[in-house]
């Protein structure tokens, strides 16, 4: 995908809107793999920022959540990016609580595309679609690359062996995770020759306060480094961006503002992911699959 995709002028309606770990599971951990594994768990006690009043979401929820249309409670017929940028979202996930992580790059220093996915730790993250991911990945032998999982798990793959790995319903898995939240309703609607469920906003909070979340973190809260950036909050641009919802974050912006979101977004999409993932730190992962949506 180019890294400019999706980043277009907003519509009319904007206007008319604001007028209205190394080891497999098995071997023995060492002091050093079990103090990983509590920071892994810490991080995930913490998925919301430290505030436990507030809903917590994942990542792949946030990121539909902003693609749903709120009356309505669907998401774009013409949006054909989400899917698999759902998945990045699974890779990610599963790559900030600490499962899995990029094999090393060895002598010849291969680069972020050619190296495969490994499992760190098999301990169940909790979410369904997360351990049902992970399961996949911990008996696929010999490992793969995250492009290649995106492709699997999102089921666009022309090797008919690797169709079981797809990740199905994952739109309407993540809305009723939404709906049990209390962010999301359950209705259904006609649509002339057929019915289909679909899950208005029903929490205005959440969304109001994820989207304050993401201007601020391009406008306010910009700290020019994105090696400075929350983890959680660069992956959710860059994912937001590559299933073409990161607009319905700044529609409503005024045009100084929108301009400077948008340039900072740009500035994000530019960056050296190989340079970026071989800092101190830094989370393989996360560069990794930036790098599969922007080839």
């Amino acid at each position: 995908m180019n890294r400019s995709d999706g980043l277009v002028r907003r519509a009319v309606r904007v206007r008319e809107n604001g007028a209205d770990s190394g080891n497999a599971s098995g071997n023995a951990n060492t002091p050093d793999d079990n103090q990983e594994l509590n920071d892994n768990k810490d991080q995930e006690d913490n998925i919301d920022d430290g505030d436990s009043k507030e809903t917590r979401l994942t990542l792949m929820e946030e990121v539909l959540l902003l693609g749903l249309k709120d009356k309505e409670g669907y998401t774009s017929f013409w949006n054909d990016c989400i899917s698999s940028g759902l998945r990045g979202c699974i890779l990610i996930e599963l790559g900030i609580r600490g499962r899995i992580m990029m094999e090393k790059s060895g002598m010849r220093r291969r680069g972020l595309c050619s190296r495969k996915v490994i499992l760190k730790s098999d301990q169940p993250t909790g979410d369904v679609l997360l351990d049902e991911a992970l399961k996949h990945i911990k008996e696929t032998n010999p490992p793969e690359t995250v492009q290649s999982w995106i492709e699997y798990l999102s089921g666009e793959t022309w090797n008919p062996l690797k169709l079981r790995y797809q990740l199905k319903n994952v739109r309407e898995r993540l809305a009723k995770n939404l709906v049990e939240k209390g962010v999301l309703t359950t209705e259904k609607q006609n649509f002339l020759l057929f019915d289909m469920t679909t899950h208005p906003l029903s929490d205005n909070v959440v969304k109001c306060r994820l989207v304050k979340k993401i201007q601020d973190s391009v406008l306010s809260k910009w700290v020019n480094d994105a090696q400075r950036m929350d983890k959680r909050m660069l992956a959710l641009i860059f994912l937001a961006h590559a299933s073409d919802v990161i607009e319905n974050a700044f529609a409503l912006l005024n045009d100084d503002d929108y301009e400077v979101a948008m340039k900072r977004v740009r500035e994000l999409l530019d960056l050296d992911f190989e340079a970026e993932a071989a800092k101190p730190n830094a989370n393989e992962i996360l560069w990794a699959v930036f790098m599969a949506f922007t080839k």
